[in-house]
């Protein structure tokens, strides 16, 4: 077995009356490579922004959204993440740990959580990112897809870092030039990093076996299974790299009070 499961009891009692949610999973165990030197003393999810990490934003959002319930997929420097967390009686959050004993990709975790959870739908987000995209419109959106699997994306313009050619017909050893774009600018639908997933997309995790998210969603659309992409144009940060961690620095300043409004305030 690649993970072991660890929970720890909230001391708050959990609100009772509100409708069954996709269980939550945040990833939280990556190495976080190209914010070193910066990860090397903190994971990357726990990097300051505000008053708090970038994950202390994702579980308030989570919280004021309406879940009670959320599992932390960890890995490098787990216990430091279990130490500021916790239970997750301070968000009224019930927080479970899935810890990895070795990295088994972005979605090679969600092959531990219980049967509870995989018996019904799985809101799965990166522990990286900042947004104000309500979870419950992407749920809801996927609900009504009839989708195995959805994707919340967003239109980017991409900088290409080198000149871009169209080949035609070849020309002996070569191929005839058709156009030539000195570093374009290029639209692209891009993953934004939250996902819902039915049960039987869970099935195809194999337990203790390295799977990525590509990988996932490549298994169901060969399987002819229907995967739905939510658009979204609101805010949204991918912190992955140096500048955007800078970026969100200034973001969050700007926009918390939004961030971690209330979903009767962003009706």
């Amino acid at each position: 077995m690649g993970t072991s499961q660890k929970m720890l009891t909230n001391e708050r009692p959990i609100r009772r009356g509100r409708p069954k949610r996709p269980h939550a999973v945040i990833l939280a165990g990556g190495k976080g490579t190209r914010l070193a030197p910066l990860t090397t003393v903190l994971p990357k999810p726990l990097m300051p922004l505000g008053d708090g990490p970038i994950l202390d934003v994702l579980l308030r959002q989570l919280a004021v959204q309406g879940w009670r319930e959320v599992t932390l997929a960890v890995g490098h420097m787990a216990s430091l993440i279990r130490a500021y967390c916790g239970n997750g009686s301070r968000y009224g959050l019930k927080l479970r740990y899935l810890e990895e004993d070795e990295p088994l990709g972005t979605v090679g975790p969600l092959a531990f959580l219980p049967e509870s959870a995989r018996r019904r739908p799985v809101l799965v987000m990166n522990g990286d990112l900042l947004t104000n995209l309500r979870f419950t419109d992407l749920v809801a959106a996927h609900a009504a897809s009839g989708a195995t699997a959805s994707i919340a994306v967003q239109r980017r313009d991409v900088q290409m870092e080198f000149g871009v050619m169209d080949l035609g017909d070849r020309v002996g050893d070569s191929c005839r030039i058709l156009n030539y774009r000195e570093k374009p600018l290029l639209e692209a639908t891009v993953s934004m990093g939250v996902y819902v997933f039915e049960p039987g997309a869970l099935d195809l995790i194999e337990p203790g076996v390295r799977l990525d998210l590509p990988e996932l969603i490549l298994r169901l659309l060969e399987r002819d299974q229907t995967v739905a992409g939510y658009p979204f144009d609101g805010f949204w940060l991918d912190i992955g790299r140096h500048s955007d961690y800078q970026q969100a620095l200034e973001d969050y300043e700007r926009m918390k009070d939004a961030l971690l409004a209330p979903v009767e305030a962003l009706q």
